[in-house]
């Protein structure tokens, strides 16, 4: 299984070609505005200087400090480090970097090293980037009136994630808020043993076009998007070093306060491994789901608009930075936005999200077909969730022109009643393939009358080493989601091969068996948030 596969050339052409393009929009003419001299500021507004920082080993950071106006000589302010997001330029928080000091903060926004202008190479969450924050909060106390006991650290996407890593290492990072981040890497972009193509392909096409990725990264995309399993354990080795996971017990040993925002459809970093990560917090903590995609849910703040994720992000850092009584560590610390309804609930914690569990019989023995698409797949990365988030128009599929040559598909009953799935479905069947390895992506999709399904969640699973014809258990978890099923409506799980959101890993002429044993029967198991 060294051998790149068919899907692979063409996917991930598309993928890297997307890439290209959204680079382009997030701004090349942005970039030439940073500049190491004080910036005209409107009346009435905070100070703001763009100033080369030193990072680790002296490579410079270009970056922008906002302060409070009119601060006075002597006084200390709480102050927040906001490293880029991956291949954004250094304004990217210009909106909320104003508005947290016009509220009393000092504001210091970093471009990433390998991005942009600043010096250096990617090194995606690496040692460097981790002690590039702590120089960015070592320069930050000499250069600005920050005060050393409160300092917090947030971003969007990298900078989330370089946040969180930073708070295991610096116990001077006493608050963060991690928006559209991870916790576990290889769990974002290779759950269930299979590469995630097109987030992969994104984010090393955009590196490319602003930033030098590292001889590493640039070997490690190459070794993953090419199915290279001889350097699987090596790539594992790789991701476990730039994942907050890795380093809980430190997290939690600095006690900083967590905050942690994502979108229920986010393709690059999505939901669960957020959930799992969140729920080895022992201190302070917060997590908020919303409809969306990758980033898409922080994106109207960012271009200064009202925005809940930055409003949320606002009050956990007056409360655990400035001390303010606003209620934030009283509320249910876990908030979930429906794709359905809009409407933010509340929870105690990740485990109280759908509580109650519906399980749909697989019954019977399926055989499908490897190497075709049935048509059922997951949409794009980045487009059809943020389609899902602003006009509730998620991928569709046709239940009954789906070819059964290719694509298994198992419906429940009609419901009387609205079924309201929160949480993580759960899919348990017995497997049987004609050759060693395989790849199926299982899918919920929430059907009509007239059979047309809007997809709910999906997930992919590989396998390798099995031997051909003998059956073996397959568990697998769906993208965790809050979404309504009308009443009237059916619930169906449909398993295919092929999706181009992934790489497949079927050898040519393989077939899948999915059979349900009388000692061991074939199910998902839904959950559901309690009538």
């Amino acid at each position: 299984m060294g051998q790149p596969r068919r899907a692979l050339r063409t996917t991930t052409v598309g993928a890297v070609s997307a890439a290209l393009v959204a680079g382009a929009a997030f701004g090349l003419a942005p970039a030439a505005q940073a500049a190491p001299t004080a910036a005209p500021r409107a009346a009435g507004s905070a100070d703001v200087r763009f100033v080369d920082i030193p990072g680790d080993g002296g490579t410079i950071l270009k970056a922008n400090v906002f302060t409070p106006e009119g601060a006075k000589t002597g006084s200390k302010y709480p102050a927040i480090v906001l490293p880029t997001s991956w291949a954004m330029p250094q304004i990217e928080y210009v909106a909320q970097a104003q508005k947290l000091a016009n509220s009393g903060y000092v504001v210091v926004s970093y471009n990433s090293r390998g991005f942009w202008q600043s010096g250096g190479e990617i090194e995606t969450g690496g040692p460097e980037d981790i002690a590039d924050a702590s120089r960015v909060i070592d320069w930050t106390l000499a250069n600005t009136p920050a005060d050393p006991g409160r300092i917090g650290m947030g971003g969007v996407s990298y900078g989330a994630g370089i946040s969180l890593l930073a708070a295991g290492h610096d116990k001077r990072i006493k608050a963060v808020a991690a928006l559209s981040g991870w916790g576990d890497l290889i769990d974002s972009i290779y759950s269930g043993r299979t590469q995630h193509q097109q987030a992969a392909g994104l984010l090393g096409g955009a590196g490319v076009l602003t930033g030098r990725p590292s001889p590493e990264l640039q070997q490690t995309l190459k070794d993953f998007l090419g199915s290279n399993l001889d350097k699987e354990d090596e790539m594992i080795a790789w991701g476990a070093k730039r994942s907050p996971a890795t380093y809980i017990d430190r997290i939690n040993e600095n006690g900083a306060a967590v905050m942690l925002g994502n979108a229920w459809g986010d393709t690059i970093f999505p939901p669960n491994q957020y959930a799992a990560f969140y729920e080895q917090l022992t201190g302070p903590k917060r997590l908020e789901f919303r409809p969306g995609d990758h980033a898409t849910s922080e994106l109207t703040g960012l271009l200064g608009l009202p925005n809940d994720t930055w409003t949320s992000t606002e009050r956990w850092f007056d409360h655990y930075l400035k001390g303010e009584k606003n209620g934030v560590d009283t509320e249910q610390p876990v908030q979930l936005k429906s794709r359905s309804t809009g409407g933010y609930e509340g929870y105690p914690d990740w485990k109280s999200v759908g509580a109650t569990k519906k399980k749909i019989d697989l019954a019977g023995s399926t055989t499908i077909r490897a190497n075709v698409d049935s048509g059922a797949n997951g949409g794009t990365v980045l487009l059809s969730n943020a389609l899902d988030q602003f006009l509730k128009t998620p991928p569709v599929a046709s239940m009954p022109l789906l070819p059964r040559r290719y694509a298994g598909v198992w419906q429940s009953q009609k419901y009387d009643t609205a079924q309201r799935v929160r949480g993580t479905a759960k899919l348990h069947t017995t497997l049987t393939s004609t050759k060693e390895s395989g790849t199926l992506v299982a899918y919920l999709y929430d059907v009509g009358p007239l059979g047309l399904g809007k997809l709910v969640s999906n997930a992919p699973y590989t396998f390798h080493g099995k031997t051909p014809g003998r059956p073996f258990g397959v568990d697998l978890e769906l993208f965790s989601t809050a979404y309504d099923v009308p009443a009237g409506h059916r619930l169906a799980l449909v398993v295919d091969t092929v999706d181009p959101l992934y790489i497949e890993h079927n050898p040519s002429g393989a077939q899948l068996t999915f059979s349900s044993p009388a000692s061991d029967p074939s199910y998902v198991s839904v959950p559901l948030r309690e009538q």
